[in-house]
């Protein structure tokens, strides 16, 4: 049976698609079967992976006009449930008694095909990241390396919370790291010991690893359409999601 991790953020350019996309090669370096859900309207997941357009999404799943396994593309870079921007009809078509439940019921019959689903939510908070959080065990939280991003984690982590304690009370709440850090800059710097006393308070898990910026991520993902270990195993940045896979696995987080 898969575990279900879901990244979620309240703002956008916070890392969590990148995060999304670096994490699921990390694990299938390693040999886990991994599956990546784009839950996000906007779709640059999918594109981070070069899928097929015209072809069933998870907007189709959810619907019923297609089962998952029919959804599902087997790309270069790693299998992936696509989005694109008709999952924004989600927030419409999809109100009633039990709509929050039905990316869990969707996944379900190919949990046991994968060792690891990964799903990357839209950078708000609204009903189809309240889908994410309830398909998933665990969540993570990214955050830029300065202090909006850091104000932004406070509000996710108390949605976070309330949904626990409401809908899913077995989710785990493996932890924040942060992305496009500069060890050489003092913001950063300061973002970090910032960080340290907000989850400490919070008492949410602050992870050990911090993803440094490189434009290689980028690179990869909007021009290459690649697996960036493939493509750059020596970038620092790339070097660094494997040591946050590491972490979280040495940690039972995945």
């Amino acid at each position: 049976m898969a575990k279900v991790i879901s990244l979620i953020t309240q703002k956008g350019g916070a890392g969590k698609t990148a995060s999304t996309n670096a994490l699921t090669v990390c694990l299938k370096h390693k040999g886990f079967r991994v599956l990546c859900v784009d839950f996000d309207p906007q779709g640059y997941l999918s594109f981070s992976m070069g899928v097929q357009h015209n072809l069933p999404t998870v907007y189709d799943v959810l619907r019923g006009t297609a089962s998952c396994t029919e959804a599902i593309q087997h790309t270069e870079v790693a299998d992936i449930l696509p989005a694109d921007g008709l999952l924004g009809n989600f927030v419409y078509e999809f109100s009633g008694a039990g709509s929050e439940r039905l990316l869990k019921d969707a996944l379900a019959p190919v949990q046991n095909l994968y060792d690891y689903i990964l799903i990357d939510s839209p950078p708000e908070l609204g009903v189809i990241s309240v889908n994410a959080i309830i398909a998933s065990n665990v969540v993570l939280i990214p955050g830029l390396s300065d202090g909006y991003s850091l104000q932004g984690v406070i509000q996710v982590h108390e949605t976070i919370s309330r949904i626990k304690q409401t809908l899913n009370p077995s989710l785990v709440l493996g932890g924040m790291f942060l992305v496009r850090f500069y060890p050489r800059e003092a913001l950063s710097r300061t973002t970090w010991e910032t960080a340290k006393l907000i989850t400490q308070h919070l008492n949410l898990p602050l992870l050990e690893t911090r993803i440094r910026h490189s434009n290689v991520i980028s690179k990869v993902m909007t021009t290459l359409q690649c697996d960036m270990i493939d493509y750059a195993p020596k970038n620092t940045a790339v070097q660094d999601y494997i040591n946050l896979t590491d972490e979280l696995l040495r940690k039972g987080v995945f």
